[in-house]
């Protein structure tokens, strides 16, 4: 039975990642190219999904956990957000299509929450096998860049009919998974659980604060790659972008089963700080590349495939770190603080900035295909990762060795929860 079960987990990991990766790194680049949208709106467009997953934990809380099972809500969200997807490609102007892409973000964040919940739930040993069934995720994410190359989707709203059928496979798919009932059915569910409240006690200690705090500067740079990426190998004359910027998930695979043994060799701390190294330097490698001409490509594959290093080390490890600082009551609240900072509020600031810095720095002569100074976009998050890491690697300290807890008789073994 858990065999089973853990094919058909990978199948909806992959889905859902087929329909994340076939629109939100090319969008930047229809929107730019095809429907002439500017910097600040395409930031606009980027932070669509921040807002989504900022409002996704009232959604989780109110409805998922009091009235119906995961797996109906999930097909229900599923199916609404094709519908969605599909209507995109009728929404040419800004003022249309940032409402519509914010309506479907609504729909497709909370599936990120409950996809994870249901498969912890259900998982009999999650710590060994939830890692793996992650794990088709990011091969989902290249199947959904490839097969959009393929169609060859990148500057058309083919990419949204794409999605939308991902989508509409993915809310059907639901139904065949396992039944997940309500856990508070009855029950008076407080609004400091629904938004995480209690987990801020966890700032008292300033080690925590200070990760924190790292975490929400880190994604204000961060997010400058997800906005402006697209556009830039586009206008370097690149083809079949989605497909070679898919490369990036490949690293991911990697580094995500070298990431045990770099916690267990390096502690949090030197994980983590290496996560932030490699964050700035993929964009010192993307400024290099601006002006190179022999070493222009292999540059910029060089921040491509940093991807492993910058996502693993940072945003999984910072995962893991808050799991083993959180107790038991309140280590749900805690994984769903951290990912209101990184998918959240660090990801709408991130994206904001990002559009920004593409509209101020947009040439009033364009060269050729280069309508941008991306050296300029690039080198400020650059120094802007380097600030954060010396402010990290300064006031941040390695949490005491916990040892290891007795074995009691009846005891079930604790849940790694990874959002």
């Amino acid at each position: 039975m858990q065999t089973q079960l853990k094919v058909k987990l990978s199948f909806f990991m992959f889905l859902q990642y087929f329909i994340w990766g076939s629109w939100y790194v090319s969008m930047g680049t229809y929107l730019g190219k095809t429907l002439m949208f500017d910097g600040n709106q395409i930031g606009w467009a980027y932070s669509a999904l921040a807002i989504g997953s900022m409002i996704s934990p009232f959604i989780v809380g109110l409805i998922a956990d009091r009235y119906f099972a995961s797996e109906k809500i999930l097909a229900f969200l599923g199916i609404l957000g094709g519908v969605l997807m599909c209507v995109m490609p009728k929404m040419t102007t800004f003022v249309s299509f940032l409402p519509m892409l914010i309506l479907y973000c609504l729909s497709f964040a909370p599936t990120l929450a409950l996809g994870n919940s249901l498969s912890l739930h259900h998982l009999t040993n999650p710590k060994r096998d939830f890692p793996l069934v992650k794990t088709l995720s990011a091969v989902g994410w290249i199947a959904g860049g490839v097969t959009l190359s393929f169609l060859n989707g990148e500057q058309s709203h083919i990419q949204f009919y794409l999605a939308g059928a991902g989508s509409i496979a993915l809310g059907l798919f639901s139904l065949t998974l396992p039944h997940t009932p309500p856990k508070k059915t009855g029950q008076n569910v407080k609004m400091s659980e629904i938004l995480g409240l209690d987990a801020l006690a966890l700032l008292k200690k300033p080690s925590f604060a200070i990760f924190i705090a790292c975490m929400f500067l880190i994604c204000i740079p961060l997010y400058f790659y997800f906005v402006n990426m697209g556009g830039y190998v586009t206008e370097l004359g690149w083809k079949f972008v989605a497909a070679k910027l898919t490369l990036a998930q490949v690293s991911d695979i990697i580094f995500l089963l070298l990431l045990p043994l770099m916690l267990s060799r390096l502690g949090y701390k030197k994980t983590i700080g290496i996560g932030i190294l490699a964050w700035a330097t993929r964009y010192f490698l993307l400024a290099g590349s601006v002006n190179s001409v022999s070493m222009q490509t292999a540059l910029v594959f060089g921040g491509i495939l940093l991807h492993g290093v910058c996502y693993d080390f940072l945003f999984i490890a910072g995962q893991l770190y808050v799991d083993n600082e959180a107790n038991e009551r309140i280590r749900g609240a805690s994984q769903g603080l951290i990912a209101f900072i990184l998918w959240g509020v660090g990801n709408f600031v991130g994206s904001r900035l990002g559009g920004i810095s593409q509209g101020a720095h947009a040439l009033k002569v364009p060269q050729g295909l280069i309508t941008h100074d991306w050296k300029g976009i690039w080198t400020y998050p650059a120094w802007g990762a380097v600030a954060v890491l010396v402010i990290f690697m300064i006031f941040f300290r390695d949490p005491p060795k916990k040892a290891p807890a007795p074995v009691l008789a009846g005891r079930k073994e604790e849940n790694l929860e990874l959002p």
